[in-house]
């Protein structure tokens, strides 16, 4: 079965988008049962779940893929983000890959006037990305050619002892990351270092992320301390700097994003210790990584009735969001001990 049968009809030689390759993957890595994963914000998942199951139920029905979702505490390290597993066939996957970037796309239209250039991040091993980036970035350079989708991958953070899934970012409209994300699969369905089922979206459970890793995540993260190779629609790798997607560390929502509404909220004294972190590296990092300013009441002074600090959040709405959905992360990372 090749693409046109989930609904693409790649143009005739002369077009302007190139076609798939219909030789890959081999059919007998299209049979094999495999998975992919990659991340979602919580809204976007209450949307992919729907109400009372729905909408997940729908689309599980429609591919034939299954499709799981992280709790909403299990964000991916350093992000506040939930992590989308679909595991079943390739075609299975893909098909259901399609709904939901489809939806997630359409639901972005309705509430802003939006890019028609959207992101999609695949998490894939780092034993994997070798194959995805081939010799000399010869593999990921066709892979962008044939979709016209940027494609970036995150670098490997080796402080983080266990953590070995990097961040693949399609950018592109529905189709280039269709076509993108289609290549990528292929590749990893050949790829002998793939692992070919995970028992959860989320494997990350005996991992020690002392400080949680900042893996590359757009607009969350300076660029200047983690150089992302970024490959253009020109096919060349650079450290990514200045390229839209990235920021200063301080005000990774940008320097004119109007201010939101501040944000106070409790946390319990007992958790407070995990938030700062020894020294306060902790809250400077989630500072850092989310450009908001956080005040945290002293010792003693507690939320009227509770036994719980106050916590205030200031900053563009996006900082703010990502400010706290980082600090519950430790919050929740703390309890679990």
């Amino acid at each position: 079965m090749d693409s046109t049968d989930l609904g693409y009809s790649p143009p005739h030689d002369g077009g302007s988008k190139a076609s798939f390759h219909p030789d890959s993957p081999s059919a007998d890595d299209k049979e094999r049962t495999t998975h992919i994963r990659f991340l979602v914000s919580n809204t976007a998942a209450g949307s992919i779940i729907g109400k009372g199951g729905s909408t997940i139920t729908e689309f599980q029905s429609q591919s034939g893929a299954r499709i799981q979702l992280s709790r909403n505490h299990e964000f991916f390290p350093g992000t506040p983000d939930r992590i989308i597993m679909l595991s079943g066939g390739f075609n299975e996957i893909f098909k259901a890959m399609e709904l939901i970037l489809d939806k997630l796309l359409n639901e972005d239209e309705d509430n802003h006037d939006g890019d028609a250039r959207t992101k999609v991040r695949l998490i894939v091993p780092n034993s994997s990305c070798g194959a995805i980036i081939g010799k000399g970035g010869s593999t990921i350079k066709s892979f962008i050619e044939e979709s016209q989708a940027d494609i970036k991958i995150s670098p490997q953070d080796n402080n983080y002892a266990g953590f070995t899934d990097r961040l693949v970012t399609v950018t592109g409209s529905l189709e280039e990351q269709m076509r993108a994300i289609y290549l990528i699969m292929s590749k990893l369905a050949e790829d002998a270092h793939y692992p070919q089922s995970l028992n959860s979206p989320f494997p990350y459970g005996g991992v020690n992320f002392s400080g949680y890793p900042a893996a590359s995540v757009g607009y969350m993260i300076p660029s200047v301390a983690y150089n992302a190779t970024n490959y253009g629609p020109n096919g060349i790798g650079g450290r990514h700097s200045s390229s839209k997607g990235a920021t200063s560390a301080r005000s990774p929502a940008g320097p004119t994003d109007a201010q939101g509404s501040p944000v106070t909220f409790g946390v319990p004294d007992e958790h407070i210790g995990a938030v700062v972190g020894r020294g306060g590296r902790n809250i400077m990092e989630i500072t850092q990584i989310s450009g908001a300013k956080i005040k945290i009441s002293d010792r003693g002074d507690f939320m009227s009735g509770t036994s719980d600090r106050k916590v205030t959040i200031t900053g563009a709405p996006e900082a703010i969001r990502t400010a706290q959905a980082l600090i519950m992360q430790r919050v929740s990372a703390n309890t679990e001990r």
